[in-house]
């Protein structure tokens, strides 16, 4: 039966009495039967009950209660209404390194919503961008966030029972450490490396004892901010380990062992002050004989952001030579296929607990991928309910400058925290609705319906790529579309009506929200980007456009950095906009040399329109979680 609750309770009933008064009174009750976290609420004329196992199953208690008052429901009928919760540790993790930093406005707009979605922790993934007090020159121009800063929002979160998580990146992504002369040679590969053909500057320590003193400093620091005895250390994707300094014990004790034996030594002073530790476990989990080796107290955290029918179409339309690529970095799409089953098998097969990552899809696609998101977070919380999970940490990372704005997010957030608070009843609950009454605040119920069909524009392409989406990296890569898939024209036009729609309909939005008419701005602003990535597809990349149509062009990008710069200001700190920025100037450049082109005669706009190229048909090339 539908319900006027979000979460959806995992017991929804209505009785055949009338419900309770508003002055009705209320009788709480501490019941060490129910599983924790979790809550009771039976109402009526006479009274109203709310039987609570812990301080956080009467906070949701109550919150379920007010909603029942707010929706008229407590007084139009009796209910009863028992619920707990799949996963006791509901997490967020928010990409705050590339490039954008939050405004204190933006992180109290990111709690309300985790606060309604019942998720109970918060993540900062952090590279560069913590006011270390010893290494200013990392963060100087990342507008940092401060100590004072995470007080602040420590004590915002623990209002509402949310725990803020300290994450900090030691071992891989160490990049904008490593470009810094006083860090370089702290690089496992000082040179740089090269990943899927192209050259990617030093991102990873090369595991010394100086390094891991260095690490465990920045631990100590940042965690002395935050309430919470749980730490995030990262260790993900080391990508150069064994092809420099460490080469040599590499190929004498294998990566695992040097891997592991480098992490652990970072874990061991966190645990032995107490701490849990959670850790990537893309590395781990490619080494069953590292399983039985975890310390009590350490959580291997199993990331996979594409999802299993996503992946099947990947893999179905890659060549003989991108599969190859995929092998020579390890990269396994048949078992991306198989999703979290897959990618969690050493650990399932050991016995060894795991939690889960899923993430928003809102990286790399300007206007996000709403349904890869909903399936990979549903596949997360199927495995990890079938395994004992007890931690589910829904991702929002923000590679190559981090376009998509605040608001596209907000819808998988939410849907996160559904899921892993209760799969079965909110699986397949109406999220537009869910944006437009709770989130937005939507009185023409237009903003979430907005999010959904943009949303579904990067599969509506038939080009699957892994975790991003073509009209993004038509961009990124300078307008050159060699390596995209194949587009189909109608499928392109499709997506261009779509959006174009939909940028029409956001001017009948009403949202009361503090926040709305920010997100309708930049909303908009997502959707112009959007179909700029459409416009350089359709007339076959850069290097095909006539001089008239890439100067047009450039004229349309110029006026979208300037909106991107602006939009990013109302929500972000200015220190990563440049930065962001920057990775649209390989567009810039391209455009600006392709508008000086002579030609021997001007060709009539109609005309360059008629003799715009096909998109090619080519294989795709897959986006890893490659910051």
């Amino acid at each position: 039966m539908p319900t006027p609750l979000f979460p959806a309770p995992r017991s929804y009933r209505e009785g055949s009495g009338i419900g309770a008064a508003e002055s009705t009174p209320v009788i709480v009750t501490l019941d060490d039967a129910l599983p924790a976290q979790g809550y009771r609420i039976r109402t009526a004329p006479e009274a109203i009950s709310i039987d609570h196992r812990d301080a956080a199953g009467l906070r949701y208690g109550l919150q379920t209660l007010d909603q029942l008052r707010a929706s008229g429901t407590l007084q139009r009928i009796a209910v009863e209404i028992i619920d707990w919760p799949d996963f006791e540790t509901r997490g967020f993790m928010l990409d705050v390194s590339r490039d954008r930093v939050p405004t204190r406005r933006t992180l109290r707009r990111y709690v309300e919503l985790l606060s309604l979605a019942r998720i109970n922790q918060l993540e900062l993934y952090m590279e560069h961008t913590f006011a270390y007090a010893a290494h200013d020159a990392v963060w100087s121009r990342a507008s940092a966030l401060t100590a004072e800063d995470m007080r602040w929002l420590d004590d915002l979160c623990a209002g509402v029972g949310i725990a803020l998580v300290a994450n900090q990146n030691t071992f891989g992504h160490m990049d904008r450490w490593l470009k810094l002369e006083q860090y370089a040679a702290r690089a496992e590969k000082p040179g740089g490396f090269e990943l899927f053909g192209r050259h990617r500057e030093a991102g990873t320590l090369e595991p010394t004892r100086e390094n891991l003193d260095l690490v465990g400093e920045l631990l100590v620091e940042l965690t002395s901010t935050l309430r919470s005895k749980r730490v995030n250390i990262g260790a993900d994707e080391p990508f150069e380990l064994g092809l420099g300094r460490s080469g040599g014990e590499v190929e004498r004790r294998g990566g695992g062992a040097v891997y592991f034996d480098y992490v652990s030594e970072v874990m061991r002073p966190l645990l032995d002050d107490g701490f849990e530790v959670e850790f990537w476990a893309d590395i781990f989990g490619d080494y069953p004989e590292l399983m039985g080796s975890v310390p009590a107290g350490a959580i291997p955290v199993v990331w996979q952001y594409d999802s299993p029918s996503h992946s099947r179409a990947v893999w179905g339309i890659a060549t003989p030579r991108q599969r190859a690529e995929w092998d020579s970095v390890h990269l396994d799409i048949e078992a991306l296929a198989k999703g979290f089953s897959a990618r969690a098998a050493a650990m399932i097969d050991a016995g060894t607990p795991f939690w889960v990552a899923p993430g928003t899809s809102t990286w790399q696609s300007f206007v996000g991928r709403i349904d890869n998101a909903l399936e990979n977070m549903i596949d997360a919380a199927e495995v990890g309910i079938a395994n004992g999970s007890t931690g589910y940490i829904n991702t929002l990372w923000g590679d190559h400058g981090h376009f998509d704005p605040p608001a596209v997010s907000f819808g998988p957030v939410a849907y996160g925290g559904a899921v892993s608070w209760c799969l079965d009843s909110n699986r397949a609950i109406d999220l537009a609705e869910v944006l437009d009454s709770r989130v937005f605040d939507d009185e023409e119920s237009v903003i979430g319906g907005v999010l959904m069909r943009i949303g579904a524009t990067a599969l509506a392409l038939g080009a699957p790529m892994l975790n991003a989406s073509p009209l993004f990296l038509a961009l990124l890569r300078g307008g050159d579309i060699s390596e995209l898939p194949a587009i189909l024209p109608e499928a392109l036009e499709a997506v261009d009506a779509t959006l174009a729609a939909e940028l029409t309909e956001l001017d009948y939005a009403r949202p009361a929200s503090s926040d709305g008419d920010i997100a309708v701005r930049e909303l908009r602003q997502a959707i112009r980007f959007a179909r700029l990535g459409v416009e350089v597809i359709r007339r076959g990349g850069v290097d095909e456009m006539a001089p008239v149509e890439a100067h047009r062009l450039l004229g349309l990008l110029e006026s979208v950095l300037v909106e991107q710069r602006e939009c990013w200001l109302l929500r972000s700190r200015p220190g990563g906009v440049d930065d962001s920025l920057d990775f649209m100037a390989g567009l810039r450049a391209a455009l600006t040399v392709q508008a000086r082109r002579r030609v021997a005669r001007p060709r009539r706009a109609d005309a360059v329109e008629a003799s715009a190229p096909r998109p090619r048909v080519n294989a795709p090339v897959p986006a890893t979680r490659d910051r």
